[in-house]
């Protein structure tokens, strides 16, 4: 009977991230419903600002006390519960693979789809579970019909892994790659709009679209160039990876085919996990970038035959839903744009030092990139941590040159003033 009684209490387990005895509801669904309360008069912008609603998040991190991360645009760190999600279904997975794999856990895999799709603001028939942006938007890049002599616009700013496939392409398939070249920031949505639309040729079949540029954090305007390319009856590729988890939006609003993104970012979801999102009137005519027995299938369930793949982590996407579900993304954009500016703002004005991100909402968020006159960005960045410990990453690339700084939910403003303290220290060295 002892025996049987673990056996269905580790089947309970396997109800997972959306039942009432998820590790959410069980770690903080009463503590953030309390302070929900005690603050649901305050605006997102107004909460933004109110420290003792965000030590209540900041308390579901495990944030290293030996240094201070701002390079969360690269990759976030998981809330606990998410960790433990982790590690608690790949322990049970051990104890059995074939069985609590394929006929427990995998059974999660509907019910994750379903919230993912909610998330989005999308048809959950419409929506793919991966492992990060990059396997997303190669699928569509590889799995899209075109031939040589068809053109694709895109820029020298977009994610060197798109740039890359693109490129591959086009030496496979005798395709057209066309790159615009901008200097971020632009304040005009209207410029930026006009330079795509003035390299449209009648050969043009796809614009491929970041919609945040991971270098520097510009906000590129999705949907007036979504909206543009349909006028041209041309379809668009969106490059969500810095933008969803982050950013208040639904995905089919941006008026684009295909969005692809990575959940390991602002979601806070496991390392190695993200979404890739197809209109559904065009998953038949996209090849799988794996192997399916029906590729021409109009199932999104097509682009999910990795073969074995981490059934645990797709519990740890689920418990980051109910993370940041509890939170609300609108107050979660403006806490991480706060952030942002409330230490670039205190940095503009010390001399040598530049920020190349603009602070109008409607252009950034949470990624912001700054320099010191006299330094390259691999010196500021290894000043940054050999003195000060914070961690961040020098970036040089197509018209950028800067550190890239990128605060998240569990930053503290004492971290921000540590950081403006050092960057104010290093530049009057210079």
């Amino acid at each position: 009977m002892s025996n049987r009684r673990n056996f269905i209490q580790k089947l309970g387990l396997a109800a997972g991230a959306f039942s009432a005895n998820s590790l959410f509801n069980q770690a903080h669904a009463a503590e953030f419903q309390h302070v929900h309360l005690q603050k649901q008069a305050l605006s997102p912008i107004e909460i933004a600002a109110d420290e003792d609603y965000w030590s209540v998040v900041q308390q579901g991190y495990t944030a290293s006390p030996n240094i201070i991360n701002l390079n969360n645009g690269g990759v976030s760190p998981s809330p606990r519960i998410v960790q433990e999600a982790v590690e608690r279904f790949n322990k049970l997975s051990n104890e059995g693979p074939s069985y609590f794999m394929w006929r427990i856990l995998d059974q999660g895999r509907e019910p994750l789809r379903y919230k993912l799709a909610q998330l989005a603001g999308a048809d959950p028939e419409e929506v793919a579970i991966n492992r990060n942006a990059t396997e997303a938007l190669n699928t569509v890049i590889f799995g899209l019909n075109l031939k040589a002599g068809d053109e694709i616009i895109g820029t020298k700013q977009d994610y060197p892994n798109m740039i890359n496939a693109w490129k591959q392409r086009s030496s496979r398939d005798g395709i057209v790659y066309n790159q615009l070249n901008f200097k971020f920031p632009i304040e005009d949505e209207d410029a930026i709009v006009a330079a795509f639309e003035k390299a449209i040729t009648p050969k043009t079949k796809i614009i491929h679209i970041t919609h945040v540029i991971n270098w520097i954090g510009q906000i590129m305007p999705v949907k007036k160039l979504c909206a543009m390319a349909k006028r041209h009856g041309i379809e668009t590729i969106v490059d969500g990876a810095h933008s969803f988890g982050l950013m208040d939006f639904s995905v089919p609003d941006l008026g684009c085919d295909y969005f692809g993104t990575s959940l390991h970012k602002f979601l806070s979801a496991p390392i190695g996990s993200g979404m890739l999102w197809i209109k559904k009137e065009n998953i038949a005519k996209i090849w799988p970038l794996v192997c399916n027995d029906q590729p021409n299938s109009a199932d999104i369930r097509k682009f999910e035959t990795l073969g074995t793949r981490s059934f645990p982590i797709e519990q740890g996407i689920g418990e980051a839903i109910n993370f940041h579900t509890a939170i609300g993304s609108k107050r979660k954009e403006e806490r991480i744009r706060y952030l942002k500016n409330y230490w670039a703002s205190k940095v503009v004005t010390i001399p040598k030092v530049k920020i190349h991100t603009s602070f109008k909402p409607e252009f950034a968020c949470g990624i912001c990139g700054v320099s010191i006159d006299g330094m390259t960005p691999g010196e500021l960045d290894s000043a940054l941590f050999s003195k000060y410990k914070i961690h961040t990453v020098g970036i040089v690339w197509e018209n950028v040159s800067c550190v890239r700084i990128t605060p998240h939910v569990y930053t503290r403003l004492e971290d921000l003033d540590q950081l403006v303290y050092a960057i104010g220290a290093i530049a009057s060295k210079k």
